[in-house]
């Protein structure tokens, strides 16, 4: 089982304000936001392997979930390996990072509602906890990914235009497992739990290789 005690959260999308002349004030480096938000997304991949492992053994014991149903974010186009990662350059793949992030804020949070709304006290209780702690922490990533966009586009490692979405173009999130008729099941809990997992592992390698893409100096 997992470590229950609440443990303190990195807050990724936080930094310094430094008025201008002030001593001793520290203003984070380019390399500096990456490992935050690196350490932050490594935990929240962590966190949402754990809770689906649980998740899947405490209700599907005797079976062998694959990943059944489509991920509301199969819209948005991801490079399959570190290779095609490396070559869709860096615009193209903060974009990726920041839409994938941004696609599951509202499902996360709805995913704890309708988790601590559910009888089975046995479980649910810890499990929705877990939920509100990674809707947290992603909305906390996100804006410490914003933070990386806009550092790289003072060093003119990144365009400008990098950062803004069509509200039009994101995939219908929460529409695809919360407004269905009928009861929210828990393999309907499972399969967004498998999915959140599986972006979160992309996030994760994202943000390593574009940190490596954009300080090739350091030691990747």
């Amino acid at each position: 089982m997992l470590d229950l005690r609440k443990k303190p959260r990195m807050e990724a999308g936080t930094s310094p304000v430094c008025p201008s002349g002030q001593a001793g004030c520290h203003v984070p480096s380019l390399a500096d936001l990456f490992n935050r938000v690196i350490q932050q997304s490594s935990r929240v991949h962590a966190i949402s392997s754990d809770l689906h492992s649980e998740f899947e053994q405490y209700f599907f014991p005797s079976k062998n979930f694959l990943g059944k149903g489509k991920c509301h974010t199969y819209g948005i186009m991801t490079p399959a390996d570190k290779e095609n990662a490396q070559r869709l350059g860096r615009d193209q793949l903060t974009e990726v990072i920041l839409r994938l992030l941004g696609a599951w804020e509202d499902p996360l949070s709805q995913l704890y509602h309708s988790m601590s709304q559910d009888q089975n006290q046995d479980f649910n209780h810890y499990s929705s906890n877990k939920a509100l702690e990674i809707s947290d922490m992603v909305h906390e990533l996100r804006d410490g990914v914003t933070k990386v966009a806009e550092k790289m586009k003072l060093l003119g490692v990144l365009g400008n235009y990098v950062g803004y979405t069509i509200p039009e173009t994101l995939p219908p999130s929460s529409a695809f497992y919360f407004n269905k008729k009928g009861e929210v099941t828990s393999m309907d809990h499972l399969v967004l739990l498998y999915c959140f997992r599986r972006d979160s592992n992309k996030v994760k390698n994202y943000l390593r290789i574009l940190k490596c893409t954009t300080l090739p100096v350091l030691d990747c």
